[in-house]
């Protein structure tokens, strides 16, 4: 029995021994004030043999996009060209920003139209990301490989002794699965979760780090799958931040469940690790309670998955020598946010998870009510702070996502006490297990709009695109309406124009301009333009255009034309 055992032990060993990893890909970096994303249809080698798998990448990329560093306190432009087949959306997912330019389902992207949005940073340092949201087509978009992380940087983050060498101690971890058809292609229709992993696309991850403290910035990114993380040696790590921002100190763990859209930063001490030795992230599935997202038992089907209910392996980290100027200790605190209190909120609203359950045919969707783009469900007054509960009396687990807002979650079950500590930071996605509640409060500042609304919706693609959303919209009631403009109030000069357009619009605030070619075809969207910095219309090729120009205060539209 011994010999047998002895031999088993071996055959496994070299089981582990023959596994084959592959480099981690980081990816690109953009910074400064004015970012520039293409994004296209392209191909990637997903699976290490067979076809290449059809995907949608942004720039240089082939599957998932640059990570965009912007600064607290800067103004930030952005310049989206959409170059696939299809319209789209990119969604600025956690930014506090005008719900113009917020990339929702309103916010649509013609193919071979440029979309100018730009916006104050107001958001503290933490991990943030972009991706698309066109209704109906956000699980297609998403399942391609469209997105990428934004990490915003401040004053008191950057004081503070963390790791931030990205790519060397400083590493972004987006995480998903997908499953493939016989030519290597996507499923998209009718599958809840992959069958295998991807960690910034790549199947098999696997990165040095040094011999010190390193921070990981998870994201989960996947259609329903939540993850359990922990290390296969079960040693501690701190949390140090989540959705929007540094926690007030590190929250030491050994596991954490990060839900469909959530963010976590954890900082992970290597430094009594030899180097040349091994540890791997993991995912820890099995026996989670019913209702966990990717634990059915099933291996195939609408629900199964080659992962689900399964501990599983997310990326070999093997350890390298340390750097010059290792970060060597955990803080022991970190920065004093300021929450709201719950006292302070003088509106209380309610969404309930309906529908979606065996036997029932209505989709997953809040109070009753699927998704419908025309209708606004909630109008919240700017300045307002209110406390919204989320109550989920399904068998199954979903993700709240919330556009505009960061909130503080204040209560699980109506306990203060059951929220938990790594979860006392400021949040724009919330875990909602089956059969229960939470309740969050924020507050609605800074923007109102009553044309276009924001959003909130379970983050799982599927049901988000099966109507599981509602929209909402920040309204100033102290706002006048001016006159009605008339076309002399705007000129265009000089006209024709070669590089630069510029008008003169006589005080008239300008809420959104859609530049149209001779045959009716959007080529540029922006909203609430610079206008007394000019357009800049150096990309469009020679020709006669229209200017479709949209006053702030009564949205009526003029149409002005120009030639380049």
């Amino acid at each position: 029995m011994k010999s047998i055992f002895f031999l088993f032990s071996c055959l496994c060993s070299a089981f582990l021994s023959a596994q084959t990893y592959n480099p981690l890909w980081i990816p690109d970096t953009l910074s400064g004030s004015n970012i520039t994303l293409t994004i296209k249809d392209t191909f990637a080698q997903l699976r290490a043999t067979g076809n290449q798998t059809i995907t949608g990448g942004i720039n240089n990329s082939q599957f998932w996009g640059p990570t965009i560093f912007i600064n607290k306190g800067d103004t930030v432009h952005m310049n989206v060209l959409n170059k696939l087949n299809d319209s789209t959306t990119i969604h600025w997912h956690g930014m506090h920003l005008p719900a113009v330019m917020d990339g929702g389902p309103h916010q649509v992207i013609p193919p071979g139209t440029l979309w100018q949005p730009y916006w104050k940073v107001t958001n503290n340092a933490a991990t943030y990301w972009y991706h698309p949201h066109l209704h109906e087509m956000t699980l297609e978009h998403l399942t391609k490989g469209i997105g990428g992380f934004i990490i915003v940087n401040d004053q008191e983050e950057s004081a503070l002794a963390l790791p931030r060498k990205y790519g060397i101690d400083d590493i972004p971890l987006m995480l998903t699965s997908r499953r493939y058809n016989t030519a290597n292609q996507f499923v998209v229709q009718n599958v809840a979760y992959g069958d295998y992993l991807l960690v910034n696309g790549t199947r098999d991850p696997e990165i040095t780090l040094p011999k010190q403290i390193v921070r990981l910035r998870l994201l989960n990114a996947e259609v329903e799958r939540a993850y359990n993380f922990g290390f296969s040696d079960n040693r501690k790590f701190y949390i140090i931040a989540n959705d929007g921002g540094l926690l007030d100190k590190p929250v030491q763990v050994s596991k954490l469940l990060v839900a469909v859209g959530e963010r976590y930063e954890i900082l992970v001490d290597l430094s009594n690790d030899n180097v040349g030795s091994s540890i791997n992230l993991m995912s820890y599935n099995a026996n989670q309670p019913f209702g966990f997202p990717g634990g059915e038992p099933a291996a195939q089907g609408n629900f199964g998955s080659l992962l689900n209910n399964k501990d599983f392996n997310c990326l070999r980290i093997n350890i390298g020598k340390s750097t010059n100027s290792p970060i060597t200790s955990i803080p022991t605190s970190l920065i004093s946010n300021q929450f709201i209190n719950s006292a302070e909120a003088t509106v209380n609203r309610s969404i309930n998870v309906k529908g979606g359950v065996p036997g029932n045919p209505t989709p997953f969707n809040f109070n009753d009510k699927i998704f419908d783009i025309n209708r606004i469900d909630n109008t919240v007054n700017l300045n307002a702070i209110e406390k919204w509960t989320i109550t989920n009396s399904n068998v199954f687990g979903h993700t709240f996502h919330i556009h505009d807002v960061q909130f503080k979650l204040v209560a699980r079950n109506g306990n203060t006490n059951a929220v938990g500590l790594h979860e006392q930071g400021w949040k724009d996605v919330l875990y909602l297990p089956r059969n229960e509640n939470a309740s969050f409060i924020a507050k609605f500042d800074d923007y109102a709009d009553p044309i276009h609304p924001f959003m909130y919706h379970c983050h799982f693609s599927n049901h988000e695109d099966g109507g599981m959303m509602g929209q909402f919209v920040v309204n100033n009631p102290s706002s006048i309406i001016d006159n009605m403009p008339d076309e002399s109030q705007y000129t265009l000069f000089p006209n024709p124009a070669s590089d630069v357009i510029f008008m003169e619009n006589k005080g008239v605030e300008i809420y959104y301009i859609t530049i149209v070619n001779s045959v009716g075809k959007s080529v540029m969207m922006l909203p609430q333009p610079e206008i007394h910095k000019g357009i800049s219309i150096a990309h469009l090729p020679k020709g006669m255009y229209y200017m479709q120009i949209m006053d702030a205060a009564t949205k009526t539209t003029i149409t002005k034309q120009f030639s380049k």
